[in-house]
């Protein structure tokens, strides 16, 4: 399958500064691209964080937490099968035991068995534990059956969720969401985990003011890091706010002050706590607690995450760790699959069409939004991936994810509304969406969606870009640069990792692992040799003798090594 063609564009840099001399021209050039332009805006500092004061909704659910707590009542958090569900159920638990909660217990919805969220069939399986609330975590805002399922048995309902909410809201007792209709709270970024953080600090200030406390109540920084894990996995937008929370949680996880689970996690991962990154949570921590969600039971991730034994937390972790194994294994071949299910799609006028729709009915439910991810980098066009709900269902699970500039959820809402009844249930945010349809509406809904996303993408949003931030001299490609950019972040979605570009001479070219390319690049304007790998990126073709190439600048401490290397994203001939 050959990749979209790509173009390398570089960053404008607006006018900066100044900073101070530590800080080197080319992290200031990196800054000011993302809009911090002094050092005052870059300075992260917990006490800026909002206050929770504007969420819509908080002190009524604050209120409400605070009476269950008081008359001794069963709170059940409801959670979500991935990563910031785990988080997020994780941080309600441990935070609503810090606060006086004497009857807290969870549940976490089985992808196979109950389906997505509060849903009538986990509903019924809860009578059995009685709750007198249910507390949901990244979930909630699109279960209408199953609150009203809830409500119906006498139980109070709380919802906190981060996802955008349908025509009509769902008739819990208490919704806090900033991405409501009117909600004032100024950053609609938050994730679940986030939103449920929020909610605590809301519940400790109301408990205080009812004077549960002497002085200012338990400190919730503890659970930070977790807050952090769950905002990273998500691909939220790290804008200002998320980014104080994501640095107050690195910090904790770099100075070990950190959850037993999340220690272990990251030790599997081969990730020295010390010098975590916000990348080594998305790609070490992040996938071995999603993989539980995905093939098994996300359960097992909330009870490592939960776990204050350091000997139980490293078992369960390891288990976790077995499990990602074998998601990787079976994403890698259905990816494979996919690939060659992409090479079958008609071409529109020489190129494919503006969005794939793809399924295969030996495909796992729990991969295909990693499928569509995947397939999202190398083609550079949304993606939709289904497989069967269950081995021989006549329902589909689809998982999408978009390219900048669609709005995959406002996609699916307008395929809905212009063809009522041929999709099932849906949900998600700008660049990520889940939803269900019969198997008999797939052909029909492939070609619905296709002419809605044509019509909602320009063609030029359908060029793939590759946004540089310039060209680095020759005194600038060490170590000395590679380490701060590592801990200048947090980078993520929204905040992207600086990405530089230039020519190069090419010395070797290899095979690694038979899938990676390995090279030795020579900048064009002089210096020494240097190290690179592009992963995924060998294809047995002859490398040009120069090539212009779009890569990161990283450490390389393998073997005890205190060197640097570029990871390379894209080249072409120069």
């Amino acid at each position: 399958m050959t990749p979209a063609p790509i173009r390398i564009l570089r960053r404008p840099v607006p006018a900066h500064g100044p900073w101070p001399d530590a800080v080197p021209p080319a992290l200031q050039r990196v800054y000011a691209a993302r809009g911090v332009r002094t050092p005052e805006e870059g300075e992260l500092k917990l006490a800026r964080l909002l206050p929770p004061d504007a969420l819509g909704q908080v002190d009524r659910a604050a209120a409400l937490l605070a009476d269950a707590i008081a008359g001794n009542g069963h709170i059940v958090v409801v959670g979500d099968f991935d990563c910031d569900g785990a988080t997020g159920t994780a941080v309600a638990v441990r935070g609503l035991r810090l606060l006086g909660a004497s009857r807290v217990s969870y549940q976490v919805p089985h992808r196979v068995t109950h389906g997505y969220g509060l849903s009538p069939a986990l509903v019924d399986d809860l009578a059995a534990v009685a709750p007198d609330l249910v507390l949901t975590v990244d979930s909630g805002i699109a279960c209408h059956a199953g609150i009203a399922a809830a409500k119906a048995r006498g139980w109070q309902v709380l919802v906190t969720d981060h996802h955008l909410p349908g025509d009509a809201l769902p008739p819990a007792d208490v919704i806090v969401n900033p991405n409501l209709a009117g909600d004032a709270f100024p950053s609609k970024a938050l994730a679940g985990v986030g939103v449920v953080f929020y909610l605590l600090l809301a519940l400790r200030r109301h408990l205080r003011v009812r004077g549960r406390f002497e002085g200012q109540g338990p400190d919730l920084s503890c659970l930070l890091d977790l807050v952090a894990v769950g905002t990273v996995a998500d691909l939220v937008p790290l804008d200002y706010n998320n980014r104080l929370l994501v640095s107050a949680g690195l910090k904790r996880l770099r100075n070990g002050q950190c959850q037993p689970g999340l220690r272990a996690l990251a030790e599997l991962a081969g990730r020295d706590l010390a010098q975590l990154t916000a990348g080594d949570i998305g790609f070490g921590l992040a996938p071995r607690l999603n993989a539980a969600g995905r093939l098994e039971d996300m359960a097992l991730g909330i009870e490592c995450l939960l776990c204050d034994d350091a000997t139980r937390a490293h078992e369960l972790a390891s288990v976790l760790d077995r499990i990602n194994g074998e998601r990787k294994e079976l994403q890698q071949q259905m990816v494979d699959e996919a690939e060659a299910l992409v090479a079958t799609v008609p071409l529109d006028a020489g190129a494919l069409p503006a969005a794939l729709c793809l399924f295969d009915p030996a495909w796992h439910p729990g991969v295909v939004g990693l499928v569509a991810s995947r397939l999202k980098d190398r083609m550079h066009r949304p993606v939709f991936a289904f497989a069967p709900a269950e081995p021989g269902s006549d329902e589909l699970k689809g998982s999408a994810r978009s390219i900048p500039g669609l709005h995959i959820r406002d996609a699916l809402a307008a395929v809905d509304a212009r063809h009522p009844g041929l999709v099932g249930r849906f949900g998600g945010h700008a660049m990520a969406a889940g939803l269900s349809l019969p198997a008999a509406h797939f052909e029909r809904f492939r070609e619905a969606l296709q002419r809605v996303v044509a019509a909602m993408l320009t063609p030029e949003q359908l060029q793939s870009e590759l946004h540089s931030d310039g060209e680095l001299g020759v005194d600038e490609l060490g170590r000395p640069l590679a380490e701060q950019l590592r801990l200048a972040g947090p980078w993520g979605q929204g905040f992207p990792e600086p990405v530089f570009d230039g020519v190069f001479k090419v010395l070797q070219a290899r095979a690694v692992a038979s899938r990676h390319l390995k090279l030795s690049l020579l900048p064009a304007q002089g210096g020494a040799p240097l190290s690179a790998i592009q992963f995924g990126g060998w294809t047995g073709e002859p490398m040009p003798a120069l090539i212009h190439a779009a890569y990161q600048l990283d450490l390389d401490d393998w073997g005890g090594r205190r060197g640097i290397q570029l990871l390379v994203r894209h080249w072409q001939p120069a």
